[in-house]
């Protein structure tokens, strides 16, 4: 397994900045995020490390050439947006720039696009998995056209009033997963597997990986910490970050050790990469080093 992290958390930095850094610490690969060139909507999101808008030839060869002189590899293009929204001018843009994405990876030699299914955060599971097959049928037709993959994380989307009550994001459970791969059956449609967001749901995040094993295209490290007071005094149906918060992997709950042992008894042996979302290294540019440094040395004691 080769061991990166996820750009977005270096938002102020260029492309070769976040390489460099990668490079200096040790990381072997980076998910570089690729949206589109506009004004966050959410914390993490807007982030344009490779504009996909703006790839020349001459450009794809600069971020080639950097990579392969710094020894650090691509492992997915990164886009994370509600495909499947209600509001149709946002979902028209997402499609758009998702099979702009498809079409510009193989250029640049990456294989797999990382994303959101979506969601229409009103409406029932069923009906979204009408609205999923819709959208993403095409989408995932395209993609094996291309030889890409397609990555889904975990992420219910679900933290706080904005996304109430069901999040913006489909594919969050392994019920759920059953359903949609079912429903868009490709080799080119999988997984991008983030334990933390079972932590908090209150479901084994060990099991699936052994059902799911064909389906994991890409892994995350990001950890939740459940606080049981909080959740004591909200309950479950509270919103989510009310009882819980996204840590640096180590600081929260997940069992790490046992996480990438299950990684090596189902023989998944490519890109995993961090993500960091914890609040507590953001105030400052040398928190955010810090924070990468402080992963990349407790992961490290697991992915060799």
């Amino acid at each position: 397994m080769k061991l990166g992290f996820i750009s977005s958390i270096l938002d102020t930095c260029s492309f070769k900045e976040v390489i460099d850094t990668a490079s200096s610490i040790g990381y072997e690969c980076v998910e570089v995020a690729c949206w589109p060139k506009e004004k966050a909507t959410r914390r993490y999101a807007g982030v344009t490390h490779i504009d996909i808008s703006e790839l020349t030839p001459e450009y794809i060869s600069d971020i080639k050439a950097y990579c392969q002189k710094k020894e650090v590899e691509i492992s997915a293009l990164a886009y994370y947006p509600n495909t499947i929204t209600d509001d149709m001018t946002e979902r028209a843009k997402a499609v758009k720039h998702l099979e702009a994405m498809i079409m510009a990876a193989p250029k640049l030699g990456v294989d797999t696009i990382t994303t959101f299914i979506g969601r229409v955060q009103n409406l029932t599971i069923e009906r979204n998995l009408e609205i999923f097959k819709e959208i993403w049928t095409p989408l995932i037709k395209l993609a094996e056209n291309q030889n890409v993959r397609i990555a889904i994380e975990n992420c219910p989307m679900l933290f706080g009033p904005d996304q109430w009550p069901g999040g913006q994001n489909l594919m969050s459970t392994p019920a759920i997963w059953r359903k949609a791969f079912e429903l868009v059956p490709s080799p080119n449609f999988g997984l991008n597997y983030d334990p933390s967001h079972f932590v908090w749901q209150n479901i084994d995040y060990i099991k699936p990986l052994y059902e799911f094993k064909d389906k994991i295209f890409h892994v995350h490290y990001k950890d939740i910490k459940v606080y049981q007071d909080r959740l004591n005094d909200v309950g479950s149906l509270a919103y989510p970050l009310e009882f819980m918060s996204p840590k640096l992997p180590g600081l929260g709950d997940v069992d790490w050790g046992k996480y990438v042992s299950a990684l090596t008894d189902i023989g998944y042996d490519s890109y995993t990469c961090i993500e960091i979302e914890d609040k507590a290294f953001e105030t400052t540019h040398q928190k955010v080093l810090d924070s990468l440094n402080l992963s990349y040395n407790y992961m490290r004691q697991f992915v060799i």
